[in-house]
Parts: C-alpha cells; sequence; structure tokens
C-alpha cells in the first residue's frame, strides 16, 4: 500500500509546504495554510475524456466559434457576446446574493433555446431546487437537474447525457472517491475542477463552476481554481438593497472590465437597462456633499452619486475618516490636498464619503468629484443638480485628463444634464454639452463652491 503524505496548501495561492507555518513564503498571507492529506489516486481510466491528436499549428482550425445566449442580455454582455462551446467558467460570491438563483435563470434561457442543459447539485435536494424553479418560472423540459456530489459519477452523467452547457453548484461540495481529505479542501478542488476541465475541452461542452467567497472576499480554494478556468465572474452587492452587480475579472473570450447590473425581486434577477437613471432616482435635491460623476466601467459609461459628510470630531483630535465604495488610500490624498493646497480645515473634523447604490469603484477620475463632495459639505453649499464633474486629482492640485470622455459626456447628455466640468487636457470643442475645462483643484472649486466668510 502506497504511503500517504501530507502537506501544508496555502488556500490563497496554492503555495505546499512540509510543516506549518503561520506565514505562507510564497504569497506572504497569515494563517492560510492548511493541513492536506495526499493520497494515490486511483489509475481506473477515464473513459470520458476524449483523446487528443498533436496537429502542426498551420492545419489547425481557427474558425470562431459560435456563442449561445444565456437569456440574459446583462450576462452575455459581460462574457462578451455570450457562452463559448467547451469553456469552463467560475462565478463567485457571498452567501445568499443570488448565484444559484442567476444559474437557474441562465439554464432555464438556455434550455428554451432547445439546448438540453445539465443542473447538478450537491447543496440542495431536487424538490428544494424544483420549488425555487417554479417561483422563477424556469421550469423547462430540456433543463436536467440532479444531486450528486461525487466528481466521478457528475463526468459519467455528462457523457451520457452530453448537454451543451453543465452547472455544478457548487465545486466546494465535490469530491473525488480517491482522495481522502473533505470536500472544499484544497485537494478536492484542485482534482475536481482538473477534471471538469478535461471533460469540458475534451468534449466542447461548456461548464459553469460556482465557488464560495472566503471572509477577506476572494474565493475559496486555491488560486489553480481560478488560473484553469477560462473567466472569472464575481456577483457583488448589499445583502440589504436590490442592487446586485456581476464584474468580470478574467475573460479569455472578452474584455475583463464589463460589469452587468440587477435587482433582485421575487421572480428572480432582472437587468437594469437603464443603470445611471436607476442610480440617481433617488438622489436628494438641494443637498451639500452630493455631486454626480461619470464613470467608466470598461466601454461602458455610468452616473454615480457621490456623496460627502463633514461634522465636528466627536471625540478632538481623533477625527474619523470612513469611506465606502471607493479607496480609502485616494480618499486620504483627497482630503491631504484640500487641507494643504486650498487650507479647509479638516484635521478637526469627522469626514465620511459614501458612493450611493453600493457600488465599489476604483477609477481615477473620481478624485475630483470626492473634493467637490467634501468642500460642499464644509461649506454647506449644495451643486447645481444638473452639473457633473470628473478629472484625476494630483499632489500638487492640478487636474489630470482622463479616458471615455466622449462617452462620458453622451451618457450626461443623454439623461439631461447642462454641463460639465472637465479636465481641461480633455476639451475639444465638439462636445454635446457645455463644458468648463479647469487645470486646478483651485479654479474647480471656484466654479462649484462658495465658501463662507
Amino acid at each position: 500500500m502506497a504511503k500517504k503524505t501530507v502537506l501544508f496548501v496555502c488556500q490563497s495561492c496554492g503555495a505546499e509546504s512540509p510543516r506549518w507555518m503561520g506565514r505562507c513564503p510564497n504569497c506572504g498571507e497569515w494563517n492560510t495554510l492548511v493541513e492536506e492529506t495526499i493520497a494515490p489516486i486511483s489509475k481506473n481510466p477515464r473513459t470520458w475524456v476524449a483523446k487528443s491528436k498533436p496537429l502542426p499549428l498551420t492545419e489547425v482550425d481557427n474558425s470562431a466559434e459560435e456563442r449561445f445566449n444565456t437569456g440574459i442580455p446583462e450576462l452575455d454582455r459581460v462574457l462578451g457576446g455570450g457562452m463559448v462551446p467547451g469553456c469552463l467558467g467560475l462565478i463567485g460570491g457571498d452567501p445568499g446574493i443570488g448565484k444559484s438563483t442567476l444559474l437557474l435563470q441562465v439554464a432555464s434561457g438556455v434550455a428554451k433555446n432547445e439546448k438540453k442543459v445539465l443542473y447538478v447539485t450537491g447543496e440542495e435536494s431536487l424538490a428544494q431546487l424544483k420549488l425555487r424553479a417554479l417561483r422563477l418560472d424556469a421550469v423547462e423540459e430540456r433543463l436536467i437537474v440532479v444531486s450528486e456530489a461525487d466528481t466521478d459519477v457528475i463526468c459519467e452523467i455528462i457523457r451520457e447525457e452530453n448537454p451543451t452547457l453543465v452547472i455544478i453548484d457548487s465545486i466546494q461540495t465535490m469530491f473525488v472517491e480517491g482522495i481522502s481529505s473533505p470536500p472544499g479542501s484544497v485537494g478536492q478542488v484542485r482534482e475536481s475542477t482538473g477534471r471538469f476541465l478535461q471533460i469540458s475541452k475534451g468534449s466542447g461542452i461548456s461548464i459553469l463552476l460556482v465557488g464560495h467567497v472566503t471572509k477577506g472576499g476572494n474565493l475559496a480554494g486555491p488560486k489553480i481554481l481560478e488560473h484553469a478556468v477560462d473567466f472569472v465572474l464575481y456577483f457583488e452587492g448589499e445583502m440589504h438593497t436590490s442592487f446586485r452587480i456581476i464584474r468580470s475579472v478574467k475573460n479569455r473570450f472578452g474584455s475583463t472590465n464589463e460589469f452587468g447590473i440587477f435587482e433582485m425581486s421575487g421572480k428572480g434577477l432582472i437587468p437594469v437597462p437603464n443603470p445611471s437613471q436607476f442610480l440617481l432616482s433617488q438622489r436628494p435635491e438641494q443637498s451639500s456633499g452630493s455631486v454626480v460623476v461619470p464613470y467608466m466601467e470598461g466601454t461602458r459609461p455610468l452616473l454615480v452619486e457621490v456623496q460627502a459628510l463633514v461634522a465636528p470630531a466627536a471625540f478632538g483630535g481623533n477625527p474619523r475618516r470612513q469611506s465606502t465604495g471607493v479607496d480609502h488610500q485616494r480618499f486620504s490624498m483627497i482630503l491631504a490636498v484640500l487641507e494643504k493646497r486650498q487650507g479647509y480645515p479638516l484635521q478637526s473634523q469627522d469626514v465620511f464619503i459614501n458612493i450611493a447604490g453600493g457600488l465599489k469603484l476604483q477609477e481615477p477620475a473620481l478624485d475630483l468629484g470626492m473634493a467637490i463632495a467634501v468642500a460642499s459639505s464644509v461649506s454647506n453649499v449644495s451643486i447645481d443638480p444638473l452639473c457633473a464633474v470628473l478629472g484625476e486629482v494630483g499632489l500638487a492640485g492640478e487636474i489630470r485628463g482622463v479616458r471615455g470622455i466622449e462617452q462620458r459626456l453622451n451618457e450626461l447628455n443623454r439623461l439631461g444634464f447642462e454641463k460639465c466640468i472637465i479636465p481641461k487636457s480633455n476639451v475639444s470643442g465638439n462636445e454635446p454639452i457645455d463644458v468648463i475645462g479647469v487645470s486646478t483643484i483651485q479654479e474647480a472649486l471656484k466654479l462649484t463652491v462658495k465658501r463662507k466668510g
């Protein structure tokens, strides 16, 4: 009998170590090494794997594969135009965010187009799955369901049924009989993903895996899980709101900068066709500390409301700095520029900033919006509701140019905005609305905020 090997595997990067350490020597993360018992894997032949034949590169057929729609236009756009046959994808998100709901709607949408779909659940009974399908009106004859967690059994079912799309919910519940570690461990996730990868590439069947998320917000399991798949989607949103975002962080068949917006309802996830109007629908009127910024997510412009609140610090010399939806380091830099370059007395003030709607944004074009929102709250002066701002702020107080200015201004014009303050370097003279070019933060503040005194 072959001897079992005990290794410690990092759940963050997949690095292996013969002994436990508090900090991973490869990625530097703390408390991520987990004990794994590596047992010999069964040598039974995998009859479900299609044999490949080596070919000269000149003889490889490079004709474009015809994608098929998921039945959800927002998801198709994020994927780059639909699902590619033979792809292996991963979708992750917090528990209860709506991953299973979305994928059941996808399964129903594909089945409606006369394509066979296999939905494998390792977390629910078939009765529970049927109840959810009835609520979502997702019951289709060509949608086949099975409750199973054995990876080899699932692969055999895939070989027999030969569906167009397979959904595995979730990869953390799958196990391979020859591995002694429990389901969800690094070894089980790695081996199960490898087998699904082989069957998808060998037979041209598209497979979607559901992945759980750790406390840190990353996909659970080794990084090899993300490296092995063709695309990775993150499902985001606050549990107490109906707002959901699906974001692409890896895509071999399309852009990684796209995202889709959904609204959770009793009938499932409903795509939001006009997200800018949806985000600004509850914007308060004549309120200080509120400004609109045209944000770019990939190739899609989106109007977001940046909110700021400045109030006297409750504990004297220990003011609070709290940001929601923006990078905290960049937020701190904007406050330092306002204090040093414009003389705003923020050292004794609590400062809060928020992106309305629960979005998490990273683009530098938000800098000027954050600065003006904070200055507006300090001066208690409201910003013109039909005026938007955008621009990157440097440490010297200069306003730097941004990309995609034409798409941003067209989106503002479509929603009825009359003017926009933009970096002077982005002014071309052919803008669809009135624009005011500024080169410093001082110029922008003079146009929008009148300071007291």
